[in-house]
Parts: C-alpha cells; structure tokens; sequence
C-alpha cells in the first residue's frame, strides 16, 4: 500500500509541477551547452505563401471585428490569402463574409462539423502555408508574420501560436483559472519547443506546411491535435511561437467550461488511441517522452491517481509524514469546495479559484474518459458560450 501511495504521488506531482521543473532544468542545460535558439530572420522576400483558414459556425456577433481583425494584419502585400468557410450556419454569417471582396467564401447548407469544414477548405488552399485560427479569437497584428519565419528551417511542419485568455479584475473561477492554466501550458510549450517539439497544437491559432497536411477521421474530435502531431510522427518538428498569440474571451461560466473540458477529455483518450506510433521511444526519443509526460499522463491515469492517494492515504500509518499529507489534501479539497460555493453565490476570491479549477479539470477528465467509452462522441461542434 505504501509502494502504490508514493508511486501515485510521484506521477501526480510529475504530471502536474515535476515535469514542468525537469524541463526547466533540461533547457538550462542546452542552453548552456548550444546557446539559445536563434530567432528566426523575417524577410519579406522569403516569407512564403500562405492562406488564413477561419472555420465559423453561426459567429455573427463576432464577424465583423474578425473580417476587421484579418484585414489588419501584417504580412508581404499579394502573399497572404483569406478563406472562410461557414458551412452549416444558420444565421447572418454567410451574409456578413460575402460583402468582403477579400475573403474567399465556402459555405453550404449541411453541417457536417468542423474537421469536415476544415477538409473542405484545405482543398481550395493553395499555398505552401496554411494558418488556422478561430472565428471568436483575435490575432496580434505581427502574428501571420512570426508564424511563417519559422518554415525557413526545414524541419519545421507545423506552428503553433499562444492562446490568451483575456481576463479582467472582476474574473470569475472560468476566466481566472484558465487565464492561469494557460499561462503556465504557455511555459511549458516555449520549453518543449526549444527542446525539440511541442506536443500539439491548439485550434486558436496554428499552421502547417501544406504539403504535410493530413485528413484526419471525419469523427476526430481535437482535430487541430491530431492533425499537428500526425506531422510530428512524419518526422518534424512543432514549433511554439509566442509572438504570435490568439486572444479568446474565457467560457461564460464554469459550467460552460466543464462542457468544453469534458469534450476535450474525451478526445484525448481518442487521440491517445489513434496515435500508438508516438510511444515509440526508438522511433521518436525525445517527442515520446514529451508526449507521454505533457499530454498522456493528464489525460489517461492522473485523475484517478489523485482518489487514489486520498484513500490510500486515510489507511496509512498515522505518522506526522502521512497526517500531514492528508490534512494538506484535505485543505485543498476544502479550498476547493469553498470556491464552488462562492462562484455560485458570485463572490470573487481569487485564492480560492486555482484550487476549484484544478479539480474542475480532473473531473472533467474522468467524465470525459466515461463519456468516450460508453456513448458515441460527436465530431459536430459544441460552442462553449463564451463572455462578450
């Protein structure tokens, strides 16, 4: 029982706080050895050809700033094409696109989701760079600009921007804690890049070489995941380039942050289950490691590691080491309780939201597990609302 406690304790910890200081210490070492990583020169002339694909559904509020948002960005005049697929939507956002000569327009009537969108638009792109970004984010104007400087180095097929979380001084448990959680996912990929890949992408904002763009299964559920690591297990490399960020209002509440949770726990386990090249550490040394420590382990055993340890704990020798361990989950848990009962009576105490948020992300894994393995996932897309 003891082994099973310190063995479950030591991957939690690693899974959450160990591998992000492993890392830390890894790229101080490489530093050391070769230097920082250069930045990337950005010459106009090299700058290769790329389209912005925006898969929206139903986004008429946010349309209008988006088209606007686009148009502003900065990039070699003739060399950045725009394409907008609405397929499905049911509301003015056709409409809206098709007043913009800029913009080329996909749309029809079916709503097949969004994979099947992308797929769709991926046919009409044309260029050797293709950037995705979503249709309620908002890209900083340099942003195509420091994407596209890092396909200079060959073995670079994808790129992936930052997502920000944009938060203000009333912000809820949603808004805080996904504001937190990504800043330190934001870390965590700045390393995995500078030690050899990041592992996936985000649908905020990424890109990849056309030439290396796969279709993924019609049903895939974290599509931009699955396309971003298929051409990692071809042999490239996924670069993190925070200069290039995407900024998203946070989920309306924490209920509707728990629903897009869950709908990505759930492909997490569906992506873990189509990519069983990637735990091939003689294959891929560095990226297994990277994959299994960042991603598998979040989304396959840690959840249940965490009840475990509670339980095992209550039965372990009552010693100052283990009491103190068990009051210490126990404060936490409670933090955590409290957190839920003040977000539902609106009462803003920011200490108390990482606590309440951690356990929010957890849950959500479990359920999503459960819901990935006993009903049929869905590939159509489900809008968490977002603040306006």
């Amino acid at each position: 029982m003891i082994i099973i406690f310190w063995l479950s304790f030591f991957i939690v910890f690693y899974t959450f706080a160990g591998y992000g200081i492993f890392l830390y210490f890894l790229i101080k070492i490489k530093r050391a050895v070769k230097g920082r990583p250069l930045i990337p020169v950005t010459d106009n002339a090299t700058l290769p050809d790329c389209t912005l694909v925006v898969a929206a559904y139903n986004e008429e509020s946010y349309m209008e700033d988006k088209i606007a948002n686009c148009l502003k960005l900065n990039y070699p005049e003739g060399k950045l094409k725009l394409l907008f697929v609405t397929d499905g939507s049911s509301d003015k956002t056709p409409e809206i696109i098709s007043t913009y000569p800029q913009v080329q327009l996909l749309h029809q009537p079916r709503r097949a989701g969004k994979i099947a969108a992308v797929h769709r638009a991926m046919e009409y792109v044309t260029t050797k760079i293709a950037v995705f970004t979503d249709a309620n984010t908002f890209l900083n104007a340099d942003a195509i600009i420091n994407i596209c400087r890092h396909y200079a180095d060959k073995t670079v097929g994808c790129v992936a921007g930052e997502k920000r979380v944009q938060m203000d001084e009333n912000a809820d448990a949603s808004a805080a804690g996904e504001g937190f959680y990504w800043k330190y996912e934001s870390a965590l990929k700045k390393w995995d890049s500078e030690l050899y890949s990041v592992v996936g992408a985000a649908g905020e904002l990424f890109s990849v070489r056309k030439s290396l763009y796969q279709d993924v299964p019609a049903d895939t559920v974290l599509d931009d995941f699955m396309i971003s690591m298929l051409i990692a297990a071809k042999g490239y490399r996924i670069v993190y380039e925070p200069e290039a960020y995407a900024i998203e209002n946070a989920s309306e509440n924490v209920s509707e942050e728990l629903k897009r949770k869950i709908r990505i726990a759930a492909g997490g386990i569906q992506s873990i289950l189509r990519l069983p090249q990637l735990f091939n550490p003689f294959k891929f040394p560095v990226l297994s490691f990277q994959y299994v420590s960042h991603r598998v382990l979040r989304w396959t055993v840690t959840p249940f590691l965490l009840i475990l340890i509670f339980v095992l704990n209550a039965f372990l020798p009552r010693t100052f080491l283990y009491n103190s361990i068990f009051v210490a989950q126990i404060l936490f848990y409670f933090l955590a309780f409290l957190g839920f009962i003040m977000e539902k009576r609106q009462i803003r105490i920011k200490a108390l939201f990482v606590p309440y948020y951690f356990c929010v992300m957890n849950y959500a894994v479990l359920m999503g597990i459960i819901r990935y393995f006993t009903t049929k996932q869905s590939a159509v897309w489900e809008k968490a609302q977002r603040k306006q």
